[in-house]
């Protein structure tokens, strides 16, 4: 009868907080539903530029799955590439192809020369068995030449998302510290009491950004590091631009933790927003492929910081960037902590007018 009496205080505690129920039989729901809309995106096909090309060579790169832009007397391959938001540049000069990535995505690059070299050795079987062919000349079936805007062919997938995931972890764990030392000091007390001395909520709202900042700062520096010296993570970058970006991640996690944290009585309801705020973000990172997606999911991550951060990361120690070129993630990432913040003195009005 106890053990019965128990398990009956147990339910009825579950019953009783609507926002556990929702934990247990909606959150799973909403992640499947999105895990599936991830993964069964639509399938994104690779768009070629090519100069010099003709009908025949066209018509085989469009049988093969493949976008082709026609361009004439490109300067820089590089910036046409970047520019136009090309995946690849074919140039064909008589027996002379070469080819140049992006390599933005190593398993985009390789197939898409993988498809390429297929259609060159198709070429070369042709010219083999042209009537102009000289006897005891053979065409060579490696004729084409690979490069590459960003990395090499050594490249792997891991370092495209690497970045990210330095990115992701300073996030996740200042929005889970910050929220839970704040929520702390509102379960003990400490938060009342400074509610009823003259200090102002912005006054509460800066000391606790800049107290759990320095730590997060800290926490920053030792992570990125940690994953350049000792785990040897891609850096083309400059490492400062890279502490910047994550300091500023940090201080929108920061900011977004301490927010979430005036709405939870609890460690455990505090943990229960780790599936709805950080796990979304996870699938807009750029760990999988945004591309891939609906429409109306891509336009839904740009709502997300991570979106912004691991671009920014990504341009940086992936693609070399300048801190002038990732400027526009880094607005949005100030612009998104400058919400928080203001939303944090708002949500300390149910506490106490000051």
């Amino acid at each position: 009868m106890r053990t019965l009496a128990l398990i009956k205080r147990i339910l009825l505690q579950v019953v009783r907080d609507k926002r556990t129920l929702a934990l247990l039989f909606i959150a799973p729901l909403l992640i499947l539903t999105l895990m599936n809309l991830v993964f069964n995106g639509k399938q994104v096909e690779p768009v070629l530029g090519i100069e010099n090309g003709n009908e025949q060579i066209i018509a085989l790169l469009k049988d093969a799955d493949i976008i082709v832009e026609q361009y004439e007397k490109v300067s820089d391959v590089n910036d046409a590439i970047v520019n136009h938001d090309l995946d690849g540049f074919l140039q064909i000069e008589k027996d002379n192809w070469a080819i140049t990535l992006l390599n933005d995505d190593p398993t985009i690059a390789k197939s898409l020369e993988m498809k390429v070299k297929q259609i060159v050795s198709k070429e070369a079987q042709l010219l083999l068995m042209s009537p102009n062919q000289i006897q005891g000349e053979m065409p060579s079936q490696d004729i084409l030449q690979t490069k590459y805007v960003y990395g090499s062919s050594d490249t792997e997938v891991f370092d495209t998302f690497s970045p990210v995931l330095v990115g992701f972890f300073v996030f996740f764990f200042v929005f889970l510290i910050s929220g839970i030392g704040l929520l702390n000091e509102r379960t003990t007390g400490t938060l009342e009491r400074l509610m009823a001395t003259p200090i102002r909520r912005g006054e509460i709202v800066s000391a606790y950004l800049i107290g759990y900042g320095i730590l997060a700062v800290v926490q920053t520096i030792i992570i990125v590091l940690f994953s350049i010296n000792v785990l040897d993570m891609i850096l083309v970058g400059s490492i400062w631009n890279v502490m910047l970006i994550n300091v500023i991640v940090a201080l929108v996690a920061l900011s977004l933790g301490i927010l979430l944290s005036t709405f939870a009585s609890s460690e455990f309801q505090m943990v229960q927003f780790i599936p709805l705020v950080i796990v979304p973000q996870v699938f807009f990172s750029g760990i999988f492929s945004i591309e891939g997606m609906a429409d109306w999911l891509q336009v839904f991550a740009k709502f997300m910081p991570l979106y912004y951060a691991a671009d920014a990361l990504k341009g940086v120690m992936y693609k070399g960037l300048s801190l002038f070129d990732i400027s526009g993630d880094l607005y949005v990432l100030i612009a998104f902590a400058a919400v928080f913040i203001v939303l944090n003195l708002f949500a300390l009005k149910k506490y106490r007018k000051l």
